[in-house]
């Protein structure tokens, strides 16, 4: 028969071994629980990879697509026009352009011999494409035939129903080449904006009759429920004068003209 102290010292023995196990096991489940997440999580990584690879090449496509552009209206009504024909006799054409961004550009031209144009406006109902970043006058080269980069200079002011409108020439012309003058007209509200260029007429105050006098016949046919431009049309139309192509001193703001010089 064992005694007291042999059996005590049998289950403390026995005790802590069963302890010694539960302990290792425990050890072992937690290990296996650590290794099974830190697989899971290199799988999720992997998949992430995966997905993020088989995009590459859809993100690479919108990178490498074409941004918005103009494009012709051929279904679009014309929204605006010249009261009465002039010595350029009638309008050789009328485009529309529109931009996916809400944008509009109604332009008119008139060509002579050869096809040499003579004239062109171009009234412009801004959109989301409007970059205020963008000088005008970049634009306003392109429409005259030149480098967006082209220089131009400030050439004096008109006076028309739309308010003063700044002329502007290449800086070259300043040497003594006659070049043909632009104008730039901006407003706020609407957002809208009038240039064009002419090649009418022989002498500086010639041109710019020329050009004040088609911007004072100039008339909305349609505002295209746009009732702000229908306003601004309106109010200029009270100030509409008569057309003097002579080149009358009271067509020009002689005063303002005498200050502008230099290049834009």
């Amino acid at each position: 028969m064992q005694s007291p102290e042999a059996s005590t010292a049998a289950i403390s023995t026995r005790t802590s071994l069963h302890l010694a196990l539960a302990a290792f096991a425990d050890e072992v489940v937690g290990t296996l629980a650590r290794l099974f997440a830190y697989v899971g999580t290199l799988a999720l990584f992997a998949i992430l990879g995966l997905a993020a690879l088989g995009q590459l090449p859809d993100l690479r496509d919108d990178e490498l697509a074409p941004k918005p552009s103009w494009s012709v209206a051929d279904r679009s009504q014309p929204a605006f026009a010249l009261s009465r024909p002039d010595s350029l006799e009638k309008t050789a054409s009328y485009t529309i352009l529109r931009h996916p961004e809400g944008g509009r550009r109604d332009v008119m031209r008139w060509t002579g011999d050869a096809d040499k144009v003579l004239a062109q406006l171009e009234i412009y109902r801004e959109g989301g494409e409007f970059d205020l970043t963008r000088p005008a006058t970049m634009d306003l080269a392109v429409q005259m035939g030149l480098n967006a980069a082209t220089p131009l200079e400030q050439a004096g002011l008109i006076d028309t129903k739309f308010g003063p409108v700044a002329l502007l020439r290449p800086v070259a012309a300043a040497a003594g080449e006659r070049a043909c003058l632009g104008y730039l007209k901006r407003n706020e509200e609407p957002a809208l904006q009038i240039s064009g260029f002419s090649c009418q007429g022989d002498t500086l105050p010639a041109q710019r009759a020329a050009i004040a006098c088609t911007l004072n016949r100039l008339t909305l046919l349609t505002s295209g429920n746009e009732p702000k431009l229908a306003d601004l049309f309106a109010r200029a139309e009270l100030k509409r004068r008569a057309c003097d192509l002579a080149g009358s001193p009271d067509w020009l703001l002689g005063a303002a003209n005498a200050q502008l010089r230099g290049a834009l």
